[in-house]
């Protein structure tokens, strides 16, 4: 007798350390490797990369699925539905003091862009060759955002080390 299929850990873990970032008052970050099936704003990647703020003052609607996380997000004043495969997700750390979790990238699947969630688009105007700004995160929704809201800290950012 064949043993079931079990599914992924990554959704789990994603989920577990996106929960201890909440639970510490820290900001969870989750960097992807974009292709064709992550739907971000082109403009925002860099080397082949974005790095996106998913804490509950920078998203709204924010699904943490088995399969996808997908929220709303406003990146230059401009709202953005981001749609990210799970399996593009690199890592996922609390911005504060660095700490979290990296994965290895599932293999590109070269039927992408036909594979991609339906309604996944790129974005319209993203330049082959100019080097885009570097993303740090995202500008909060207006949902929820208050004139009170406290400003990120300032000083050195921490770095997130990829261990083998």
């Amino acid at each position: 007798m064949q043993a079931p299929a079990t599914t992924s850990t990554r959704p789990y873990m994603v989920r577990a350390m996106y929960d201890w970032c909440v639970d510490n008052n820290c900001t969870p970050f989750i960097v992807v490797a974009v292709d064709a099936s992550v739907r971000v704003p082109q403009e925002f990647v860099q080397n082949g990369e974005i790095v996106l703020n998913v804490s509950l003052g920078a998203t709204s609607n924010m699904t943490l699925g088995n399969d996808y996380i997908e929220f709303k997000a406003r990146f230059g004043g401009v709202a953005r539905e981001i749609c990210v495969p799970m399996g593009r997700v690199s890592a996922i750390y609390a911005r504060e003091n660095g700490q979290g979790m990296t994965f290895p990238i599932e293999a590109a699947n070269p039927d992408a862009a036909s594979s991609a969630k339906p309604g996944a688009v790129s974005a319209p105007g993203a330049s082959a060759g100019a080097a885009p700004p570097p993303v740090l995160g995202i500008v909060p929704s207006d949902e929820g955002a208050k004139e009170t809201d406290p400003k990120p800290p300032t000083g050195p950012r921490p770095s997130l080390k990829r261990v083998k």
